[in-house]
C-alpha cells in the first residue's frame, strides 16, 4: 500500500533540524507497518524494539540517561545493528514507558546522529499527561486512516487519482471518470480507510472478511476503554462511544449528553468523552460564533458535534449493512447523510492545520456543517448527500458576514463547477480541496 505520509518522514529524515519522532494514531492505523517500510526503503537497516513484547527492554531506560550505554544494551539484547545516520530506530508500544519517551530529550540533546521513531496506540493520552515528554526536544507526526486517493491506489485505480490530480481548472468531470469515482466512493464508505479492512477488499474482495476486521477494530477499541486511569469512567466511556450513530443520526447533530444517558449532564461524562478526544477516536467539532481569526477565540465551547475517526467503523458500529451500496445513493443518504458528513470531516482533519468548526444559529435554523481556515481565509462547507443542492444556511452566511467570505464550498454528487462565489466539488474529490480552493480564489480574483 503507498501511504502519502512516506514523503513526510522522508522530509524528516532529511531535516537538519531533526529530533526524535514521535509517530501519533489509533490502534490498527498503520504505525508499525508505516516505520518499517520507511527503515526498508531509505535506511540501510531497521532496528526494532516492541516495548509491549518485550517489556524487559524497559529496564535499559529506566537504570541510565546515557545514550550510548542504553543503546548497547539493546543491541546486545535484540542482536540488531545500530549505525548512525543508518540505521531506523523504533520504538513501538512505547504508551505505557514514560521513561522511554523521556529519553527521546536524552537522543536529541546528546546523540542526534541516530535517527529515532517512537510510536503506539493511545500515545494521546499518554502525552496528555504533564511531564510525559521533553516539550521540544522531539518532531511529531500524525498518521490518519487511509485517504480515499490511497484506498485507490491500493484498490489499482491510479489511473483515477493521476487525473484529478493532473486537473488544472474548474470544469465538469466526464462521464468516463465521473462514474468509477463515484462508485469507488461508495466501497470506501463500506471499507472505510483503516488499512487492514481495505486490504481484505482490494487484494481478497472478502466483504465477510472485511466486516470481521472491522468489528475487531471496534472491538480492541473497546477494551482500551478500561485503560483510563479512573475505572469509573469506563463505562461511561463506552456509552458515548456506543451513542455516536444515534447522536450523527439527527437532524441537529450537536452533541447531546441525553442522548448518551437519560437525565446525564456534561459534568458527568465531560472527562470521558475527553479521553475519546484525547485518544483521537473521534474529532470534536466546535460551534463557531462568528468566521473570524483566531478561529478559537470564537468557539462556542458548549455546544459542539463528534465523528468518528474513521468513516467504516462508524457504518459498522451503526450496524449498517455492506449491501446498502448497490442501492443507488443509498450510502450517502443514510441516517441523514452522517456518513458523508463524517467523510468529509475525516478528509478534511488532514488537509488543514487548524480543526474545522461549524456555524449555527437558531430562529430560524440554519446550519453549515462546516469552517475551515485556508491560510487567512475562512472558508464556509455544505455538505449536500444528494444531487439536491439547494443551499439555504450558506446563502445566510453570506448574507450575515459578506465582507469576510471571499468563497463558499459545497460537497455534493453534482458535478465540479464555480458557479459565482460557489465552489461546488464532488464528493470523491475531497482531497483535492485545498488546491481547488486556491484555484476558485485565483479565477475569481481574475474576474
Amino acid at each position: 500500500m503507498e501511504r502519502f505520509i512516506l514523503k513526510k518522514l522522508l522530509a524528516w529524515k532529511e531535516s537538519p533540524y531533526r529530533k526524535p519522532l514521535i509517530l501519533k494514531g489509533v490502534r490498527q492505523v498503520g504505525k508499525t507497518w508505516i516505520l518499517k517500510e520507511f527503515g526498508r526503503r531509505y535506511y540501510e537497516n531497521t532496528a526494532y524494539f516492541n516495548f509491549d513484547e518485550n517489556e524487559e527492554y524497559k529496564q535499559f531506560f529506566e537504570t541510565t540517561k546515557d545514550v550510548e550505554r542504553i543503546l548497547q544494551n539493546l543491541v546486545m539484547a535484540s542482536g540488531q545493528q545500530i549505525v548512525p545516520e543508518k540505521t531506523l530506530i523504533i520504538f513501538d508500544e512505547v504508551q505505557d514507558c514514560p521513561k522511554v519517551i523521556n529519553a527521546m530529550k536524552y537522543f536529541c540533546e546528546n546523540a542526534p546522529q541516530y535517527h529515532v521513531a517512537c510510536a503506539g496506540s493511545l500515545l494521546g493520552i499518554a502525552l496528555a499527561k504533564p511531564s510525559s515528554f521533553p516539550v521540544g526536544k522531539v518532531n511529531f507526526m500524525q498518521i490518519d486512516p487511509m485517504t480515499f486517493s490511497e484506498f485507490l491506489l491500493a484498490n489499482g485505480d491510479g489511473n483515477l487519482v493521476d487525473y484529478m490530480n493532473a486537473l488544472h481548472s474548474i470544469e465538469p468531470i466526464p462521464d468516463a471518470f465521473f462514474n468509477p469515482l463515484y462508485e469507488k466512493l461508495k466501497m470506501y464508505y463500506v471499507t472505510g480507510g483503516m488499512p487492514e479492512s481495505v486490504l481484505m477488499w482490494t487484494e481478497a474482495r472478502d466483504i465477510s472478511a472485511m466486516q470481521h476486521v472491522l468489528s475487531d477494530i471496534i472491538g480492541a477499541y473497546e477494551r482500551d476503554f478500561a485503560k483510563h486511569p479512573n475505572t469509573k469512567e469506563f463505562p461511561k466511556i463506552s456509552m458515548i462511544w456506543q451513542s455516536i450513530p444515534s447522536q450523527l443520526a439527527r437532524e441537529n447533530k450537536k452533541f447531546i449528553y441525553k442522548v448518551v444517558k437519560e437525565g446525564a449532564r456534561a459534568r458527568e461524562y465531560e472527562d470521558a468523552l475527553q479521553w475519546l478526544v484525547d485518544a483521537r477516536l473521534v474529532h470534536k467539532v466546535y460551534r463557531s460564533t462568528a468566521p473570524k481569526l483566531p478561529m478559537s477565540a470564537y468557539d462556542d465551547i458548549s455546544a459542539f458535534k463528534i465523528y468518528l475517526v474513521d468513516v467504516g467503523l462508524l457504518r459498522r458500529l451503526a450496524q449498517l449493512a455492506p449491501t446498502a451500496f448497490g442501492d443507488g445513493n443509498r450510502l450517502f443518504t443514510e441516517f441523514k447523510g452522517a456518513l458523508t458528513e463524517n467523510f468529509v470531516l475525516q478528509s478534511l482533519m488532514t488537509q488543514f492545520e487548524v480543526a474545522p468548526r461549524y456555524w449555527s444559529q437558531t430562529n430560524p435554523s440554519y446550519e453549515v456543517d462546516f469552517l475551515v481556515q485556508r491560510e487567512n481565509d475562512i472558508i464556509p462547507i455544505e455538505v449536500k448527500a444528494e444531487t439536491n443542492t439547494t443551499s439555504r444556511s450558506l446563502k445566510k452566511f453570506k448574507e450575515l458576514f459578506s465582507d469576510m467570505i471571499k468563497l463558499r464550498v459545497r460537497f455534493s454528487l453534482d458535478n465540479l463547477k464555480l458557479d459565482d462565489d460557489v465552489l461546488n466539488i464532488p464528493l470523491f474529490m475531497i482531497d483535492q480541496t485545498d488546491r481547488l480552493i486556491g484555484m476558485a480564489l485565483e479565477r475569481r480574483g481574475r474576474n
